[in-house]
């Protein structure tokens, strides 16, 4: 198939949002879970996964209609896809491109796993607190406790 008869996918641009790109392919659903975004909140949410990409060779991308996500949100997308851009877009134009970085201590996004941990008692005011151990692959050990999750984890232990 010669490039003019290959077909094509259009994805409109948005008004005002975000688009995270440079997701690694397939990884675009467990951001959009981690942010606990499902759908039913009306917003207008384009998910294209698997497509062509010079640096992954494959990856992700999500355009989020009417959102601009918060630093708690950036640093969710950055423990999953660390390679990610986000794009802030405001009359279907770029107004700010920055690329996520790995935080050094996650608090109050991942319950621990630790049954025994402090964080995990009823009534205690103590929000867990991750640092990260390891970024490839990524392993966060909870300050408390010291019990370590890892990425596949994080998806089960989201507060």
């Amino acid at each position: 198939m010669n490039s003019s008869n290959r077909a094509t996918l259009t994805i409109s641009k948005i008004r005002k949002g975000t688009v995270i790109d440079h997701i690694p392919a397939g990884k675009a659903l467990d951001i959009l879970r981690l942010l606990k975004i499902t759908g039913k909140e009306g917003l207008r949410i384009a998910i294209i996964m698997n497509v062509e990409s010079k640096k992954l060779g494959k990856k992700d991308i999500i355009k989020i209609e009417g959102k601009e996500l918060g630093p708690e949100e950036v640093n969710i997308i950055a423990l999953i896809a660390p390679t990610a851009t986000i794009n802030i877009v405001e009359d279907f134009e770029v107004k700010k491109k920055f690329r996520v970085e790995v935080p050094e201590i996650i608090e109050g996004i991942f319950r621990c796993p630790n049954p025994t941990c402090i964080t995990a008692k009823q009534g205690e005011p103590i929000k867990p607190r991750f640092r990260v151990v390891s970024r490839n692959p990524l392993r966060l050990q909870c300050e408390y406790c010291g019990t370590i999750i890892t990425e596949k984890e994080m998806m089960e232990y989201r507060g």
